[in-house]
C-alpha cells in the first residue's frame, strides 16, 4: 500500500510559476513509476509528467518545456515544476504511483494509487 500526499498548489498569475510536491509513505517511490495527472471542471483526467525508476520521463505535449518532473528517491518525493502556468492548466493536480511506466499513463488508465489532490488555479 502507498499514501501520496500532494502540496504546493495555489491560485497565480498567468506566466508564474509553481511547484507542487508529493510525498510517499508505505513503499518508496523507487518501488514505482511515479507521476502526474490533471482533471479541469467537465473535464477528464488527463496525463500530464511521468517519471520512471531510472529517470525517464515522458510530459503530455501541451506541457512540454515548461513543466518538469523530479523525484527524490531519498526522500520519497516527487516534484512537478510548473513553470508559464496558462489559464487553460487550471485543475485538480493528482500525484499517482504505478507499477508500469508507458501506455497506462498515456491512455487513461486506472493507475495503482493517487494522491488527493491539489487545487492548481490560474488567472488570466
Amino acid at each position: 500500500q502507498v499514501t501520496l500526499v500532494e502540496s504546493g498548489g495555489g491560485l497565480v498569475r498567468a506566466g508564474a510559476s509553481l511547484r507542487l510536491s508529493c510525498a510517499a509513505s508505505g513503499r518508496t517511490v523507487s518501488d514505482y513509476a511515479m507521476g502526474w495527472v490533471r482533471q479541469a471542471p467537465d473535464k477528464e483526467r488527463e496525463f500530464v509528467a511521468v517519471i520512471g525508476w531510472s529517470g525517464a520521463t515522458s510530459y503530455a505535449d501541451d506541457v512540454k518545456g515548461r513543466f518538469t518532473i523530479s523525484r527524490d528517491n531519498t526522500k520519497n518525493t516527487v516534484y512537478l515544476q510548473m513553470n508559464s502556468l496558462r489559464p487553460e492548466d487550471a485543475a485538480i493536480y493528482y500525484c499517482a504511483a504505478d507499477s508500469t511506466y508507458g501506455s497506462t499513463w498515456f491512455d487513461g488508465a486506472v493507475l495503482d494509487y493517487y494522491g488527493q489532490g491539489t487545487q492548481v488555479t490560474v488567472s488570466s
